[in-house]
């Protein structure tokens, strides 16, 4: 019997690849995660930016109308940040291991 042995790097082994925040057609990036960082601390850093989301969403919710710009706002920035915090843990493992596809 054959052992299946997975070659791919393991998730802590892995980096970051270098991946733009927020870049529309009209916009440039202004932010970006830097390649090189740990899939650990990524994923850490994206965990507590979720962690932001989940807390805004609910004071957003609890909040009134004029309150609630600058909460909504902290929302959507926290999850595009843990967004693309996982997408560059991603195309680092990817890139990684070129034989995957």
């Amino acid at each position: 019997m054959k052992k299946i042995v997975d070659e791919r790097p393991g998730l802590l082994l892995c980096e970051t690849a270098e991946t733009m925040i927020g870049q529309s057609a009209e916009y440039p990036a202004l932010f970006c995660v830097r390649s090189g960082i740990s899939a650990e601390e990524a994923l850490v850093h994206a965990a507590l930016y979720l962690k932001c989301a989940a807390s805004t969403s609910l004071k957003t919710v609890e909040a009134n109308a004029q309150e609630c710009r600058g909460l909504a706002w902290s929302t959507v920035h926290s999850v595009e940040m843990a967004s693309a915090l996982i997408s560059a843990v991603l195309t680092g493992m990817r890139s990684s291991n070129p034989n995957e596809s």
